[in-house]
């Protein structure tokens, strides 16, 4: 997996609620645990996730075949600002994530709503279904 190119501010901790950006047949996520992540790098520090990390994510709204169960989920926009290597800086309205497999492919077939241009840099499947990248 390619590193990301820009300063993620990284503010999305266990027990946050993401909204789903796909046609997976979810509604909405409650992250678990930061896959790839461990305990968080600090003593007493909780781990945190940003644009482009993968987490695992329990479905609390949607399709009763998602329903409660642990998916592996890529956070595609988040409120946090967005630090780039030119100076811009980005933020979106909401916490967002799609639903990945094992692969890290998608499972949805589209995505609604505009994704983060580093999430295309690390996962180029998600690039081939996303309508707008910023």
């Amino acid at each position: 997996m390619k590193g990301v190119a820009s300063r993620t501010t990284k503010t999305l901790i266990p027990g946050t609620v993401l909204a789903c950006a796909d046609n997976s047949g979810a509604q909405e996520f409650r992250i678990i645990h930061l896959i790839g992540k461990g305990g968080g790098g600090r003593h007493g520090k909780q781990a945190a996730a940003g644009i482009a990390d993968i987490v695992s994510a329990s479905v609390r709204r949607g399709s009763a075949a998602y329903l409660k169960k642990p998916v592996r989920v890529v956070i595609i926009r988040q409120r946090a600002v967005l630090r780039r290597s030119n100076g811009m800086r980005v933020r979106f309205e909401d916490n967002a994530g799609i639903m990945i497999n094992d692969e890290n492919l998608p499972v949805g077939t589209e995505v609604k709503g505009a994704i983060a241009r580093e999430v295309v840099e690390r996962f180029v499947k998600i690039a081939g279904i996303a309508s707008r990248i910023i």
